[in-house]
């Protein structure tokens, strides 16, 4: 929409998730262009010029667009599998499978993950895609051109792995890449695709998979290539108790101690799951601003463990969530995060104290915001920052008697996206997609998963 073209929202609760968690039980939402030009309490000022459209949002809540950090869009065809296996033996289990996807799967793949993360008020999201079998075409390419056509901004966490099992790593081993195989194509998936822009809608970051999975000169010279090429770090860490038993008995140490030695933490890396984090390591992160996706289904579809978000918050640490691969969180839904992400640490030691509504919100917003170092962009709901923003349906029969939207939203039964925009743009009309045949989709992600199964047990 040109800048000087206005969209205006009006008779809305609003949660802006600023920096002083303002809310309006009823206000507007001017849009100008790509970016939120005023919001207030009310109406919209009189006298806009310019606008092209009036949305009536009476009976919704708006809010920031949700922001995933952490996923592996490829898993979307191989969801269901393994169903009762802890992380190791869930890894054991389809890496043989995973090895032999191809441009086509992931390309599928992309579109179905993409697809049901948008439709659930997603509009930033990501991909950590770490398995490049050799001959298998251009992945990186396919995936930012799924996350293109559906209309979300996007990071593709370019991901790698040189550690197979020849090696003591749980991969086999044409499933990965050379050292310097591996450091060249990020390189180049960087220099290709990598916007640094204000308002990019595509970004990159240089993304090793794991300490189980990847060499430790892999490590290091990913994060020298990624602070030369002035882009993000990303990787997995602290997931399991048997991840830190592999990382004291091959490197002498615990996996944030190692993390460290070899130049992963700093304000410009974040690692997903974090579950089993000592005090000391929290107040490493904190130290260094190193930020966590928290994928709580994930973590416990594979037993993994309840990660201690509420003393990292405490701390400091910065937070977001993130779906993780589907196929341990079959459901691939980010707002379902929200109310998981409260749940599942009201378990933990801090129980009713854990996290509130307000909190579970924050997390899926501006904290992913802040863990994919775009805060100054979007996460929030201010004067100046981009339009990425969702409306929330709460008075139907599944959250009309629940008084505060916010606590409607994350306690609640899944809302309705009325409407969803990226940069000023609309990607979503009550709950279908607007840009992207939903129906087509699921057809190719299906004959795309049967396609792999048949390829996977001929060997």
């Amino acid at each position: 929409m040109a800048a000087d073209r206005r969209i205006v929202i009006e008779n809305c609760s609003i949660a802006t998730v600023d920096a002083h968690d303002t809310e309006y039980p009823s206000g507007y939402v001017v849009i100008a262009g790509n970016r939120i030009e005023s919001l207030g309490a009310g109406k919209a000022p009189e006298g806009l010029e310019n606008v092209d459209r009036r949305i009536d949002a009476t009976g919704h809540l708006v809010t920031p667009g949700l922001v995933n950090t952490h996923h592996h869009y490829y898993q979307w065809i191989t969801r269901g599998l393994a169903t009762d296996h802890n992380l190791f033996n869930w890894l054991v289990a389809l890496y043989p499978t995973w090895a032999r996807i191809d441009e086509q799967m992931v390309y599928a793949a992309a579109q179905g993950s993409l697809a049901m993360m948008a439709r659930g008020g997603v509009t930033t999201a990501m991909d950590h895609h770490y398995v490049f079998p050799a001959g298998s075409g251009d992945l990186s390419g396919a995936i930012i051109r799924a996350a293109r056509e559906t209309g979300v901004r996007f990071t593709l966490a370019r991901g790698s792995m040189d550690r197979s099992e020849k090696d003591g790593g749980l991969p086999p081993d044409f499933a990965v890449e050379t050292l310097d195989g591996a450091l060249a194509a990020t390189e180049e998936t960087v220099k290709e695709h990598h916007d640094s822009s204000f308002g990019a809608m595509t970004q990159v970051a240089v993304a090793p998979c794991s300490p189980f999975s990847v060499s430790t000169e892999l490590l290091c010279q990913g994060a020298e290539l990624a602070r030369s090429l002035g882009v993000r770090l990303h990787t997995h860490g602290s997931e399991t108790v048997e991840e830190e038993q592999f990382c004291k008995e091959l490197f002498g140490m615990g996996p944030t101690d190692y993390f460290e030695s070899t130049g992963w933490l700093g304000e410009d890396v974040w690692m997903a799951h974090c579950v089993h984090m000592n005090d000391s390591d929290i107040a490493a992160f904190a130290r260094t601003k190193t930020g966590v996706a928290h994928c709580p289904s994930s973590n416990a579809r594979l037993a993994a463990g309840i990660a201690r978000v509420p003393d990292m918050l405490a701390a400091g640490v910065p937070v977001g969530l993130g779906v993780d691969g589907t196929a341990s969180n079959e459901s691939g839904e980010l707002h379902t995060e929200l109310r998981n992400a409260l749940l599942i640490n009201r378990l933990g030691a801090h129980r009713e104290a854990a996290l509130n509504a307000r909190q579970a919100l924050r997390l899926g917003t501006y904290g992913g915001a802040q863990v994919l170092g775009r805060a100054a962009e979007t996460g929030s709901l201010e004067a100046g920052k981009l339009a990425d923003l969702v409306l929330w349906k709460l008075d139907t029969l599944a959250h009309a008697s629940i008084a505060d939207p916010v606590t409607a939203l994350v306690l609640g039964a899944a809302a309705p996206v009325t409407a969803s925009f990226v940069n000023g743009r609309q990607i979503v009309e009550n709950s279908r997609l607007l840009h992207v045949d939903e129906d087509a989709v699921a057809r190719s992600t299906r004959e795309q998963a049967r396609r792999l199964a048949r390829i996977a047990a001929q060997g």
